[in-house]
């Protein structure tokens, strides 16, 4: 997840028509068409080799229910503007919802079953699509054997409500003593969790490029459905397309990326500029010697959202969207989700993409996550 959007502005929408995910390529990127008509609803993406269909962009719900005192100091009262955010999403069609077992330490997915039963009438009558969950097991040290991944799914399911998801991944590969050996374990967990009627599909998250072809040979193997590859990805950190092949190989492989921290962590809103005090863990990211750095890429980030009716953090998800990962934004209350709904129906041109990559190359790129490095 990643910080939210802060403009709601959500102009009328053009069509996109979905690359296929056997014709995807590193580098495509989708051209706006003057004469579309298509709604927000028709831009959907299926999930690598899954039958799994998700609207184009989901939402991140890593600051739902925070309890780390990363993305909030006071979850509880932020409850109301989450549902909010729950609400505004679904109305709209914005079903693909990311969550994991460590978020809040489980209290992501309490909140999401909180969630569905205060809307229970709602869905009853048709007005919220229903959501597609995606969750994550974590491979701590104390976790080693296969038993564990459906272990953990069991006990993710009753925080959810649940009684299968749609996507469960493995949230990082293992790491340290016997890590090859674990690892083996978990995807093989993971092949469990399908067989066992606990999911529809299955993913990881942070996988490198030959970690992911390891995955994909055993998932086929074995008829698993290989949905995505969790990673970070936004124009300041195009490592995976650029550096380590990771995108390449969940295309050959036919797995879609799913882009975590398509903004930066805020840095790609444009709601932060030098003078800006950010408080709390994440005041490491906002330096004002970084914040000057980045300018030159938030004013483009402007300039081509003005084209568009969108804003600047509108801009960097569907960015992401048209090089074929499927983005997963944070959405705190109910202005933020109604600027996720506006990044569907529209796609920034090839000739804007490659604008906006030039200054953007410019800028000093986004630490990455040392889970692709293990």
């Amino acid at each position: 997840a990643d910080d939210a959007m802060f403009a709601t502005t959500t102009p009328t929408c053009v069509a996109v028509r979905a690359v296929p995910a056997s014709r995807r390529t590193r580098r495509t990127a989708v051209r706006v068409s003057a004469t579309a008509t298509a709604t927000v609803s028709d831009d959907r993406v299926k999930l690598g080799t899954s039958s799994i269909s998700v609207s184009a962009t989901g939402v991140g719900a890593w600051a739902w229910g925070d309890r780390s005192g990363y993305w909030t100091d006071d979850w509880k009262g932020q409850r109301v503007e989450n549902l909010e955010a729950y609400k505004t999403l679904l109305r709209a069609g914005v079903d693909f919802i990311d969550t994991a077992e460590v978020y809040g330490f489980g209290k992501s997915e309490e909140l999401l079953s909180d969630f569905s039963n205060d809307c229970a009438n709602e869905f009853a009558a048709g007005a919220l699509t229903k959501p597609l969950l995606a969750t994550k097991f974590a491979p701590l040290p104390t976790r080693w054997t296969t038993e564990e991944v459906p272990k953990a799914l069991r006990a993710s399911l009753q925080r959810l409500g649940e009684k299968k998801i749609p996507l469960y991944m493995q949230h990082w590969p293992a790491f340290g003593f016997g890590a090859d050996r674990n690892n083996d374990a978990f995807l093989e967990g993971l092949c469990l969790c399908f067989e066992q009627g606990l999911c529809d599909a299955v993913g990881v998250s942070n996988f490198n490029a030959e970690r992911i072809k390891t995955a994909a040979t055993k998932f086929k193997q074995r008829g698993v459905p290989f949905a995505s590859n969790q990673v970070q990805y936004s124009l300041l950190y195009r490592e995976p397309e650029l550096d380590t092949g990771i995108l390449e190989a969940c295309f050959e492989n036919g797995v879609t990326p799913v882009a975590y921290s398509p903004m930066a962590q805020g840095l790609l809103t444009g709601k932060y500029s030098v003078g800006t005090t950010v408080k709390g863990p994440r005041s490491g990211i906002f330096t004002e010697t970084r914040l000057r750095d980045i300018a030159p890429l938030v004013q483009i980030l402007k300039e081509v959202g003005d084209v568009h009716g969108k804003t600047p953090a509108q801009v960097a998800v569907n960015y992401c969207m048209a090089k074929n990962t499927v983005p997963i934004p944070g959405a705190k209350n109910k202005s933020q989700a109604e600027s996720v709904v506006g990044c569907l129906g529209w796609r920034l041109s090839e000739g804007e993409i490659l604008e906006l990559e030039k200054v953007a190359a410019k800028a000093p790129k986004s630490p990455g996550a040392p889970f692709e490095k293990w």
